[in-house]
């Protein structure tokens, strides 16, 4: 995080089958060691099974989970006379869109299924309503933000 000039933010061209720049961050999020299209075949077969198994079209299920999941508040750490607080600051909608792709794919890593499209439909259909642990994640980052409500006089 450079000093003086701010970092020119990166134009993300949206993806080719459904044209979304959402999808195409969430295909990066998945991506591994520069493997594109083996992310892009585990997010378009993650969508088909959840539309095997809800009935619902698969983006519809994917944009709902990643409202879901976003979060409106966090805390950041600020040093203060010696003593370190935790301030409540409400999160920008760049970043609320980021942690809810990176949680997502966190707990989608983390489930017991058998391929990486199985483990993240099963997680974004669980997002999707109001369930599993990327949501839980959601709600206990609320939940500290609200418990140090004391220190928002603290903002910078």
């Amino acid at each position: 995080m450079p000093r003086r000039k701010r970092v020119a933010e990166r134009e993300v061209l949206p993806d080719p089958k459904y044209n979304r720049v959402v999808v195409t961050k969430f295909i990066n999020g998945i991506m591994g060691r520069g493997k594109k299209s083996v992310a892009e075949k585990i997010f378009y077969n993650a969508l088909e099974k959840i539309e095997t198994k809800t009935g619902n079209n698969g983006l519809d299920v994917f944009n709902k989970a990643l409202e879901s999941v976003k979060p409106v508040l966090e805390v950041k750490s600020r040093r203060v006379g010696g003593a370190t607080y935790q301030v409540p600051i409400e999160v920008s909608e760049r970043r609320r869109q980021a942690l809810a792709i990176r949680w997502i794919i966190s707990y989608a890593k983390g489930r017991n299924d058998k391929t990486m499209a199985d483990k993240l439909s099963a997680e974004l259909i669980a997002a999707s309503n109001n369930e599993g642990p990327s949501i839980k994640k959601r709600e206990d980052t609320h939940k500290m933000a609200e418990a140090n409500k004391a220190f928002a006089h603290f903002r910078w």
